[in-house]
């Protein structure tokens, strides 16, 4: 009977035999190609390396010019109406903001509260009964939808009629606090 044959020990198997010894391993500092790798590869990916930073130069805003303030009478005036047609529908907290040589979009801002958004609706449209006999209409109207916060557009003058949290919210008075502003009670 032949003698049984002996198992190999697994530690033989982690080493490898003698053709895994004659593949050729990649020398230090290069890849599996036999290219050389750039800069430091330890606990890098081999190959990349960041570009030097440049040192940007600091531009200056581009300074805004919106034009010379002009007295404009028809929107004061407009803006005027628009504000007391909000203290009329029981609106709070009714400002008029001067913007002229501010904004380029308008020469002044109403901006008024309502407790709900069924008043916040019922003061735009009161805005809007207010102005329509002297056949002033809204460019644009956004928001009657949700009732948070409804925009009417009449040109130089913009109205924002907001639900008293969202006003806080969004904080417009904050926004244009450089702004000369009247309280229309």
């Amino acid at each position: 009977m032949a003698p049984p044959k002996k198992k190999k020990s697994s530690k033989a198997s982690s080493r490898g035999s003698a053709k895994d010894k004659t593949k050729k391993k990649p020398l230090k500092g290069k890849t599996a190609k036999g290219k050389p790798v750039k800069g430091k590869t330890k606990g890098k990916r081999p190959g990349l390396k960041r570009p030097p930073t440049k040192t940007k130069r600091k531009r200056k805003p581009p300074e805004r010019y919106v034009g010379p303030i002009k007295d404009n009478p028809e929107a004061h005036a407009l803006a005027h109406k628009i504000a007391h047609a909000i203290v009329d529908t029981k609106g709070t907290d009714v400002l008029v903001l001067d913007v002229r040589g501010k904004a380029s979009y308008a020469d002044y801002i109403v901006v008024g509260s309502g407790d709900t958004e069924r008043m916040v609706n019922a003061l735009a449209e009161g805005v809007e009964d207010k102005l329509r006999p002297e056949g002033k209409k809204p460019i644009g109207r956004e928001g009657e939808q949700t009732g948070n916060w409804v925009l009417l557009d009449y040109g130089e003058v913009v109205a924002h009629l907001f639900l008293s949290d969202a006003r806080g919210f969004y904080d417009l008075e904050g926004l244009w606090a450089d702004a000369p502003r009247e309280k229309v009670v």
